[in-house]
């Protein structure tokens, strides 16, 4: 099914807000340069090979919004990402995972075109069975990466592929990868195996639109971005930790794994910020143990 609400309802636009100067130079000042000599932390290991236990799913942070799922009897990822750089902005701390020691993938899927999530030297050395899922008008981007199928999908657009259900979700974002191919879609996937179901919003300004995916799905394990909220353009893209945590609670999710923090700096906030004010207001709001803080490279097994 595909929603009849004209992707510009839901889309940040381009243009920065009134400030941005002052901004991007507290940006570069204070995140980008001092960053760029800052020793990576953390390390890389092997994925678990085997898959959780029948009615279990095992999710695996590797870095900013990357996350391997793992299914009794299906594997996929989201937005894959092993970049060191991208351009100015220096990779914060090592995947959690090695690129070329990944279980059998089923699928790969892609939440938009921008360049910190659709990584194509990243795509480039991924195989899955079932090839890769990208939003409307981002299949030419994926194609010759060396999947065997690509796929388009449209907002609420639903695909039964390799014995899982797809389905594709609203955010409140942007698509454009070079600055005019704003036909691009964008926004997050829904994926289904047996009775558990994963839920990975993409990047997202907070929106009414969790709680129609809420009404619409019984997610299991809700992944969803806490960082980079504090944009230097501005404008409305991310959401904050506590602006996650409303959403977790539209969503109706059982759990939720934070996801687009710690990684590249793309916000004026201090690094340690995010997780802390999740933490706090988790705890605020009664829910503290249904929010899952992993670390890097860790399976989280639900």
């Amino acid at each position: 099914m595909v929603s009849d609400d004209p992707a510009s309802e839901r889309n940040s636009g381009l243009l920065p807000k009134k400030g941005w100067p002052e901004r991007n130079y507290r940006f570069w000042r204070y995140r980008l340069l001092p960053q760029i000599l800052k020793k990576r932390e953390g390390e890389s290991r092997a994925a678990v090979m085997t898959p959780p236990e029948n009615g279990k799913v095992r999710a695996t942070w590797i870095g900013h919004a990357t996350f391997l799922v793992q299914f009794g009897d299906h594997a996929v990822i989201f937005d894959p990402n092993w970049a060191n750089w991208h351009g100015p902005v220096k990779r914060q701390r090592e995947p959690g995972l090695e690129l070329r020691r990944l279980p059998e993938l089923d699928l790969v899927l892609v939440s938009h075109a921008h360049f910190d999530h659709l990584h194509k030297p990243s795509l480039r050395v991924i195989e899955a069975e079932h090839g890769i899922v990208v939003p409307k008008s981002s299949g030419n981007l994926v194609k010759r990466l060396g999947f065997s199928k690509v796929q388009e999908m449209a907002v609420w657009e639903e695909s039964e592929i390799g014995g899982m259900r797809v389905v594709h979700t609203p955010s409140h974002h942007w698509g454009a990868r070079y600055g005019a191919d704003t036909h691009r879609d964008y926004g997050g996937f829904l994926v289904g195996s047996g009775d558990r179901k994963v839920f990975h919003a993409g990047d997202s300004a907070y929106f009414d639109g969790f709680k129609e995916i809420g009404r619409r799905e019984d997610i299991c394990v809700a992944i969803l971005p806490i960082g980079a909220y504090d944009a230097p353009s501005g404008r409305d893209v991310h959401m904050n930790p506590e602006e996650a945590l409303q959403a977790f609670e539209d969503l109706g999710a059982e759990f939720m794994l934070p996801m687009h923090y710690g990684t590249f700096p793309l916000g004026n906030e201090h690094p340690d910020e995010p997780v802390k004010r999740l933490l706090a207001e988790a705890e605020r709001r009664g829910i503290a143990d249904r929010v899952i803080v992993s670390a890097a490279g860790e399976g989280v097994e639900i």
